[in-house]
Parts: structure tokens; sequence; C-alpha cells
């Protein structure tokens, strides 16, 4: 098996993206991607899919993920074409509140990916042949910029990327079959918490919403996140907090406060507890 870097592709380290046709005639090693997360669009035609050591069937429609430290290859190919874009996982960091609390970003892009990495999982999202017209028009306007590299085209580029996310998202929300329940009850639960984790929010709520029990709720966050769901939020007050000391003069209780912890006291212990020093401390060293 061969370690794949994205540098094998683009050696621009400022932009680090790229985005190709892949045309397979014959079946292709194993390799695993070190840096870089591929978003992978089946064009035409089908193949079988290994991935570490499971094996689906994919066609023409299909769309997954497959993140860094996940080995795949592609065997017995028939008239297969697919779409390769390549990324830095940090490009989705860009993603607005609003694109993060949708379900289907959450399982497609976060939730798929890691779970297919540590478990066989087979589940993907098949789009609708109108659906596919959609985005094989958006990704030939992808390509043909970066071929071209007209000045502006980085930006042309990531703002068209964040456009398929978006919409390979909302298909992903309206498929119905084949879908993993489990998936959907977290990515429901992800949503839940990335939407209201600024206010005091409680396990039951979260678990409501996402229609599942507590019990059941704690244990696809252990099995998926191998966390629990209120350490997941805190993690994201805390990151919430980090911005707040980096970027405005607020007080310690007022960041508290902003960042759902109602408690200056606690908040000061988490923080240690996450990053080693006081919040106070964080602000001087930044």
């Amino acid at each position: 098996m061969s370690n794949v870097y994205l540098n094998l592709f683009t050696r621009d380290e400022h932009f680090p993206f790229f985005i190709q046709y892949g045309s397979h005639e014959e079946n292709t090693t194993f390799h695993n991607h070190v840096d870089f997360s591929e978003l992978v669009i089946v064009l035409n035609g089908h193949a079988t899919h290994i991935v570490n050591s499971e094996e689906s069937f994919i066609k023409k429609g299909n769309v997954f993920v497959i993140n860094s430290g996940t080995s795949h290859a592609y065997k017995d190919p028939y008239d297969f074409k697919i779409c390769n874009i390549m990324y830095k996982p940090e490009m989705l960091n860009s993603a607005g509140s609003d694109l993060r609390t949708l379900n289907g970003f959450q399982a497609l892009f976060i939730l798929e990916p890691f779970y297919r990495s540590i478990n066989p999982y087979k589940s993907k999202l098949n789009i609708s042949i109108v659906s596919l017209e959609y985005v094989a028009s958006l990704i030939s306007i992808m390509i043909k910029e970066y071929e071209e590299k007209i000045h502006g085209y980085k930006t042309m580029l990531a703002s068209r990327f964040m456009e398929l996310v978006v919409y390979l998202s909302r298909q992903y929300d309206h498929q119905e079959k084949g879908i993993d329940a489990s998936l959907m009850h977290l990515a429901n639960a992800i949503s839940y918490i990335e939407d209201h984790y600024l206010v005091q929010v409680t396990l039951e709520e979260i678990a409501t919403k996402s229609d599942i029990s507590v019990r059941h709720l704690n244990r696809l966050f252990r099995a998926y996140y191998l966390t629990t769901p209120i350490a997941y939020l805190q993690r994201l007050r805390l990151e919430r907090a980090c911005t707040l000391l980096n970027q405005t003069n607020l007080s310690i209780t007022e960041i508290s406060y902003e960042c759902g912890f109602n408690d200056s006291n606690y908040l000061t212990r988490q923080f240690k507890k996450t990053y080693g020093m006081s919040p106070k401390s964080f602000r001087n060293k930044k």
C-alpha cells in the first residue's frame, strides 16, 4: 500500500486544493491519503470500491468522502469515470453555522468518512440523474477554473467548492433509502448541538430533537466520536471562548455567559483542564 500526499498533485501550499476527472480502466492499487480528504463523485459506469478490507458496489450518481488514514482502491471498473476533489479538511472550517447545522453536511462530510475509517461502512449518497447533471456542470466550471488559473481563480474555486458542499449536503438530507438510521439520528444531534451550544441545553433536549433516548444518544456518540454529547458541547463552547479571548476585550465573566457556561469559575476550570492554562493566561499569551 502506498501513502499519498497532497503535494503529489499540487505544490501550492497557500491553496491546498486539487480537482480532476479520473477514468480507471484497470484495478487501482491500495493507497492511503496522508494529509488530505477526497470527495468522490461517480459520473459514469460502476466499480467495486474497497475501503480497508470491505468491498461495496459503487455506480453512477454515488458520492462519498474518504478521509486521511483510510486506505482504499477500485477494482473491476466498467466505463468508470469519476471526479476527484482533494482538499485539506480545514477548507470546511469556512462553512457557516447554517451549513454546520444541516444534517446532510454532518452525515456526508463529517460522520460517514470518520466512521468509514474505523468500521465497515457501505452507506453512501446516491443522487438522481437530474442532480448529477447539475453537479457535473458545476464540476466542469471548477476544472476549467483550475486549469486556466485566471486571476482570482482560487477565490472562485473555494466559492464553487462550498456551493458543491451545500448542494450535496441538501441532497443527502432528501435521501431516504439506504441511509444508516443511527447515522441520521447522530447527524440530528450534532446539528442541534451546533445550533444551540451557546445557550443552556440538556441531554434530554438533544435526545428528544434526535428522536432517540438519552442512553442511545450517549452510545452513538461513543461509537462514532469516541466521546460524549456533553464533551462535544463543551469543546464547542471552549473553542468559542478562545475566539472571544483573542478578538474581544470582554471580561472572563462576560465570555462565560456568551459561551453558555453562566459561571466564570466553571469556565476557568474547564479551560485549564483542556488547554493547561487559565483564560487570562491564554489571552495574555496571545
